[in-house]
């Protein structure tokens, strides 16, 4: 493989709940150096109604934001810029029309991920912002609609979750007016410990060494605790309880005059406060560091590593094929197979052919994980595993796109679904599938003997396969399968020409 250029410039976009956050990077003799960081708190949990659709008016301080964000990021190539959306864009029932407007604002695709995957990213910017030392340590991280929580030692994050709650979702549900009361806070603080029940005994005190904060919100914390004398390092309990009596002394956000508080920031301390107020009588911490890392420095030493061939997902896909026993021979017959047709038709679709051989290559080795749960019908079993579970490294977009070529590796094609797809997967990813169709089924016998040379040629509504003279006569199982194949794909409108 030939020796990966990295790009002068990279970028990581993180939309958060909150805040949107960029910061663009130049790697300097192996390390990172912020060259610009802008930040705009755009608040987009608070537009989010009762019913889980995004506002107009939230929807367009959004995009305003990204426009302007755009503007710094339109001269980079896609492959050095990294854009995510986290908990209020993976609840919005409408974050799929929010996102075409977005990704036209910020001229870069947008990659919705899930809880976890945030976590393990947020994890991997905090490692990168510390010293290895062995250590097992917890990282919390604040967001305005979800707070992560993972166990780690150095860059290996070893478990993690992801709660719905955040700093603007428990204001709006607990201070929405802004009063502050001891009422309304206690009410808070249980609400947060509710949610962290089922997880106290995995992340409590004695699971780790260390504790370490992460986000906006937990460095306004330790800011305020010291400026005021409350703490002289770090967020402490004691400190915390300090705070909280400066706040109900206050009783009203408005009149909250402390430090180092911004106006921004008013409205949502008294819920970013409970949760970490609630965290450490839940998880019994002593007293927690706060670190400069966080999910957009995950992004970009993830962005690196994929630049670099260290891409996340290629363990994501070898652990998830052993973890479901997949036959890696058969696995590895279809690819050889997958990588012969695609040499012959591809790139199609706006995809390079690279990029599209790197997904059925994922798709083939995951292809028979459902088969682990029942023979029959086991492409659903298989799709819905990789659409559903926590795949490291791989977006919501991502698991639905590797799904639907899992999905329909066999079996009734239906076209309309690979239109569901972003773009330019939902043009691409149809002709790929029928290459992965006919692979697979070219190695049906699961035989180590290997294909004759056949050469494959594609056109829009047209599929045309020759084998070599008499082999389809010696074979007439496969000639069985491919009369078979013909049918499933007519259904589809394509024409499956063999000979």
């Amino acid at each position: 493989m030939p020796k990966p250029t990295t790009p002068e410039l990279v970028a990581a976009i993180d939309l958060g709940s909150n805040s949107f956050h960029m910061i663009v990077a130049s790697l300097r003799q192996g390390e990172l150096v912020v060259v610009d960081r802008l930040r705009e708190m755009v608040r987009l949990a608070a537009g989010l109604t009762p019913d889980r659709f995004l506002t107009e008016e939230a929807q367009k301080k959004a995009l305003d934001c990204l426009q302007r964000f755009g503007q710094r990021l339109r001269d980079m190539p896609s492959g050095s810029v990294r854009a995510v959306g986290t908990n209020t864009l993976r609840v919005a029932r409408n974050s799929a029309q929010f996102l075409v407007q977005a990704e036209q604002a910020l001229g870069h695709q947008i990659e919705i991920i899930a809880g976890i995957e945030e976590a393990r990213l947020i994890y991997q910017g905090v490692a990168n912002s510390l010293n290895n030392d062995g250590k097992r340590r917890l990282v919390m991280d604040i967001g305005g609609g979800s707070t992560e929580y993972i166990i780690g030692v150095d860059q290996a994050p070893l478990q993690k979750e992801s709660l719905r709650m955040g700093c603007v979702s428990m204001s709006l549900n607990h201070f929405n007016d802004g009063k502050i009361t001891a009422k309304r806070f206690k009410r808070a603080v249980i609400a947060a410990q509710a949610e962290l029940e089922p997880f106290e005994n995995a992340f409590r005190h004695g699971a780790w060494e260390q504790a370490i904060g992460a986000s906006g919100t937990m460095r306004t914390v330790e800011k305020l605790l010291v400026s005021n004398g409350w703490s002289k390092e770090g967020i402490t309990l004691e400190g915390l309880n300090q705070l909280i009596e400066a706040m109900y002394d206050a009783g009203h956000c408005d009149k909250l005059q402390l430090p180092e508080l911004s106006n921004d920031r008013k409205p949502i301390l008294p819920g970013g406060v409970a949760i970490i107020y609630a965290s450490f009588k839940s998880l019994q911490i002593p007293k927690m560091k706060v670190a400069d890392g966080a999910l957009r420095e995950g992004l970009i030493y993830d962005l690196l590593g994929r630049i670099n061939h260290e891409d996340v997902r290629d363990r994501t896909v070898a652990a998830l094929a052993s973890r479901f026993h997949v036959d890696q021979e058969q696995a590895s017959r279809v690819c050889q197979t997958l990588a012969d047709f695609s040499r012959q038709v591809l790139p199609m679709g706006g995809v390079e052919r690279e990029d599209a051989e790197t997904w059925l290559n994922w798709a083939a080795g995951l292809h028979e994980i459902g088969i682990d749960i029942a023979h029959s019908n086991y492409h659903r079993h298989g799709a819905y595993i990789i659409e559903n579970g926590d795949l490291p490294g791989f977006s919501r977009q991502d698991q639905k796109l590797l799904a639907t070529l899992v999905r329909f590796h066999r079996r009734k094609l239906i076209p309309k679904s690979f239109k569901e797809l972003v773009k330019p997967w939902d043009i691409a990813a149809f002709p790929m599938t029928l290459l992965f169709r006919l692979s697979v089924l070219l190695h049906r016998s699961r035989q180590p003997t290997p294909l004759p040379a056949i050469t494959l040629a594609m056109t829009e509504n047209r599929i045309i396969l020759r084998f070599p003279k008499n082999w389809l006569k010696d074979h007439p199982l496969t000639a069985a399968d491919l009369e078979q194949e013909a049918g499933y794909l007519l259904g589809a409108e394509m024409v499956l020409d063999y000979a």
